[in-house]
Order: structure tokens, then C-alpha cells, then sequence
């Protein structure tokens, strides 16, 4: 790591353990500040950062020495163990999970993931699958291969439908990542280690916990949201009436997510949440890795690549203000963005991006589908 790169992972630890875990919080202050360690240096005019910033916090950033000691031996065993830090408002944090108000201030990752992959699914649902779940992830998984290409599979390497689609997305030859619900220490449960193992050289391990945390109920419940925040879309696979993988969904739909359910049937209790979900149109019903690449217009940003690939170059578009033109530039790099990661990629704010937006669509250049995506006409 660079010295600077080390200075405001440090100031990053340090934050997070002085606003006793407050990551809302910690990440809004480096968001305002600029990086952690603005932060740290206006330690003393934190209320210029944030105005109602709370007073146990300015009381707890006047000495960080206790923090700091424990930011330190966590270096020790980042740098021990060859883990990255990504921090939010960096180049590296994930964009996608930047856009999410309540997303981690640090991410520790261990692999080889690209969480910025051009197309990211969470696969999601209960620990107590049945044999038709387990299917219905296989089918999914080994579908979006063929149909879309790279695609990245998240989940959170539980029992059930988390880890079979780990272990579909590794057999299909896909990158698959695990978001923990504890520190990079310890594996939980151990009996998914070697699938994890596996993973570091196909995906890897992702986690915003610290070394010493264990991997209590809250943690699992905290770790949702980030399942559902570096995904494009959420599939949920097999869920009973109440579940973790309910939770998700609602935290996926708020990020503005597009979220889907497999059928099952009415009798069966493992099928119950997901019918309820389509039922109530907080879902749409899938049956196939078919039906979810055409749904997320998948299929035609993967013939473009091929398209470039043997040297035929999109259409130019000589009409475009300088403003239009950089949309159009970073959407032929990477097609099917969400509005919010335009902003971020583009360093337009919402307001002055909408009005570029709405001219490319009017131009025929653009059309906007689900979950605020712009995609880039072929």
C-alpha cells in the first residue's frame, strides 16, 4: 500500500471504531470531509462537516488513542494476510454499493472479485432449501453463463440456497462472492471452507466486520444489506414466510434493485415467502436464467462486447453537447448503468445529470429500463 492509501485506511479503522460502529454515520462524515482523514485532521470542527454531527462523537474523536491502538493491529493482520481495504469515496469502493445511503465505510475483501463486474445477481433464500431450490439455483446459474456471460453471483455463504449457488457459480465457471457476517479471521460455518477456499482464486470473501467479531444474529442482519447493494438484481430462490432473505429483498427494492422470485407451490412452506412476493408485486416471477437476462437486458450489451471484439465500433453520435457526449462514452465502456452510478462515474451531481438524461433519451440514444438503468441503444 502507498503511504497515502495506508494514512486513510488507518484514519478509516480509526473513524469506524471511534463512532463505536455508527458506519451511517462514519460514512457520511468521510463522504463530506472528502476521505478519512480530512476527517481526523478536522477532528476539532466536525460541525462544520456535518452539522448535527452528534456530541458523543466530537467527545470521542478528541482522543483516538485507544482506536488508533486498535486500528494498527488490524493493519497488522490486513497486511499479514494480503487483504484489501476498500474505502468509501474511493475509486476502488464498489459503485454500485456507493449509492446505497447506509453503505459500510470499509469494505475488507479477500480474492480476486471484481465487484464492479459489468452484471451482479445476489442469490438468496432459505437454509432449509429443498431439493426443487436447490434446482431452481442450479438451472439459474448454469442459464446465466450460457445466456449472459460473466456474470458475478453473490451471496452470503450460509447453509441452503446460499451456498449452492456459490458451488453452482464455481462448477459453471462464473465468479462468485461471499459477503460474511463476521471478520476475516474466522469462517462461519466451517463446514463451507473449503467452498471458500475455492473462491479466493474464482470471487473471494467480503465483509465489513473486524477481526474478533463474531457472527451474531444482528451481524447477518446488517450483512443483508450489503448482499443486496452490489447487486444489480436480486433473485430469490426458495424463502418461508419469514427470513432473512425477505429482509433483503425490502432492503434490495429500496436501493431501487430489481428483485425476483422463483414459484413454488402453494403447499409447500419453503415456497411461501417467494409467492408472497410475486403475489404482492414486490417481485417478478422467474422460471429461468432466460427469463431474468431478458427481463435485465443482458443479452444485448454481451452481443455488443462481441461486436467490439471483432473491431465494429458503436455509431457516433457528432450532435451531442460535450455532457451528452461523456454519458454516451462511459455507457459504450460499460453499458446498462443506473442513473446514481452515471453520476458517480460521470462527477455530475443528480440535478445537472437528469436534464443530459432526458435529451439522450429524446434522441433515440438511450432508453431508461427497470431500476433507473440507462442503457445505451445499439
Amino acid at each position: 500500500m502507498s503511504t497515502g492509501h495506508d494514512r486513510e485506511i488507518r484514519a478509516a479503522l480509526t473513524l469506524t471504531l471511534a463512532s463505536r460502529f455508527n458506519t451511517a454515520l462514519a460514512a457520511q462524515l468521510m463522504l463530506g470531509a472528502g476521505s478519512a482523514v480530512a476527517v481526523m485532521e478536522a477532528k476539532d470542527g466536525l460541525r462544520d462537516i456535518m452539522e448535527n454531527c452528534p456530541q458523543r462523537l466530537v467527545d470521542a474523536l478528541k482522543d483516538t488513542s485507544e482506536a488508533e491502538e486498535r486500528a494498527d493491529r488490524e493493519l497488522e493482520f490486513i497486511v499479514r494476510h494480503g487483504v484489501r481495504v476498500l474505502t468509501i469515496g474511493s475509486e476502488e469502493y464498489p459503485k454500485r454499493l456507493s449509492t446505497c445511503e447506509d453503505a459500510p465505510p470499509v469494505l475488507f475483501v479477500l480474492g480476486n472479485a471484481d465487484l464492479d463486474a459489468t452484471h451482479v445477481v445476489s442469490v438468496i433464500g432459505t437454509r432449509r432449501c429443498s431439493p426443487y431450490g436447490q434446482d431452481c439455483v442450479n438451472r439459474l446459474v448454469g442459464g446465466l453463463k450460457e445466456k449472459a456471460g460473466r456474470v458475478l453471483v453473490v451471496s452470503g455463504l450460509a447453509y441452503g440456497i446460499d451456498i449452492a449457488a456459490h458451488r453452482a457459480a464455481l462448477k459453471s465457471g462464473l465468479d462468485t462472492v461471499a459477503v460474511l457476517a463476521h471478520g476475516l479471521d474466522n469462517l462461519y460455518p466451517s463446514a463451507h471452507r473449503d467452498t471458500a477456499a475455492e473462491m479466493l482464486t474464482h470471487g473471494g470473501l467480503v465483509t465489513e466486520f473486524f477481526t474478533q467479531t463474531q457472527p451474531d444474529r444482528l451481524n447477518f442482519l446488517r450483512r443483508n444489506r450489503i448482499v443486496a447493494g452490489l447487486a444489480d438484481a436480486v433473485v430469490v430462490a426458495e424463502s418461508a414466510y419469514r427470513g432473512g432473505a425477505l429482509a433483503t429483498a425490502r432492503i434490495a427494492a429500496s436501493y431501487n434493485r430489481d428483485v425476483f422470485a422463483f414459484p413454488g407451490r402453494v403447499c409447500d412452506e419453503t415456497s411461501e415467502g417467494c409467492n408472497n412476493l410475486i403475489r404482492d408485486n414486490k417481485a417478478a416471477l422467474i422460471t429461468s436464467a432466460a427469463d431474468l437476462v431478458s427481463a435485465m437486458m443482458w443479452e444485448k450489451p454481451q452481443q455488443e462486447d462481441k461486436g467490439r471484439d471483432r473491431g465494429v465500433e458503436l455509431p457516433l453520435f457528432p450532435e451531442l453537447t460535450p455532457d451528452e457526449q461523456k454519458i454516451v462514452d462511459l455507457l459504450s465502456k460499460t453499458n446498462d448503468q443506473q442513473v446514481n452510478t452515471l453520476s458517480i462515474n460521470a462527477g455530475m451531481g443528480a440535478k445537472d445529470l437528469q436534464p443530459v438524461i432526458f435529451s439522450l433519451e429524446m434522441k433515440g440514444i438511450i432508453r431508461i429500463l427497470a431500476g433507473s438503468t440507462c442503457h445505451l441503444n445499439g
